[in-house]
């Protein structure tokens, strides 16, 4: 296990958990951080979202600190990813710390630190910490995001990337083509990793259940 890398061991035994696909791992992987799971300083990817941040404080550094804390989504306005995002989230920090963490959106999967608990931790300081420690603790937590949720795990196991994109990254999926990404990404990943047999079997079984999710 490396810090900076996942292996493809590593993704194999993801999929072996979750019984789906490597190659649909790899997509959600590269749509949700394509420059991977760490900076070049070591610090680990991540997006400060200040509407999460402002839910979580009630609102109350709305007026003081606008550009960090505001009632709804606004887009466009997160500025550049890299260091920018750590910067934004350490001023927040410096108001509300836990907060603050739970307020980001961490690691190569881009798991909000608000579900830290269904990502397998039970404080948000420990997932923050398996968030710097490691791709393959960002893995870890990313299988059991999806195991927490049955819902993702049988859209992950069909590819059914609506359904899974809504779940995952929220009703604005759409306005972000997050499920066209996921196929396109899927689509190139499968030619490296084909389907094992029995995944395959899974999708004729949940195809008919996908609108119902």
């Amino acid at each position: 296990m490396t810090k900076s890398l996942l292996s493809e061991a590593e993704f194999r035994k993801a999929s072996s958990r979750l019984r789906c696909d490597l190659a649909a791992i790899r997509a959600v992987a590269e749509v949700e951080s394509p420059v991977g799971p760490f900076l070049a300083d070591g610090r680990p990817t991540l997006l400060f979202e200040p509407h999460i941040f402002a839910k979580h404080t009630k609102g109350r550094f709305n007026k003081s600190h606008p550009d960090i804390s505001y009632p709804k989504w606004k887009p466009g306005t997160y500025g550049p990813a890299g260091a920018h995002q750590h910067a934004r989230m350490g001023r927040a920090a410096a108001l509300d710390r836990e907060a603050a963490l739970k307020s980001a959106s961490w690691g190569q999967f881009q798991i909000l630190g608000e579900n830290f608990k269904q990502a397998g931790h039970g404080t948000i300081q420990s997932f923050v910490n398996a968030m710097y420690q490691s791709a393959g603790a960002q893995l870890d937590a990313f299988t059991a995001f999806n195991l927490n949720d049955a819902r993702l795990v049988t859209a992950i196991r069909g590819r059914m990337w609506a359904t899974y994109a809504r779940i995952y990254n929220g009703p604005a999926y759409a306005t972000h083509k997050y499920d066209v990404r996921l196929a396109q990404a899927y689509a190139k990943w499968v030619r490296a990793y084909p389907p094992k047999p029995n995944f395959d079997l899974v999708r004729s079984s949940v195809t008919s259940t996908e609108q119902m999710l």
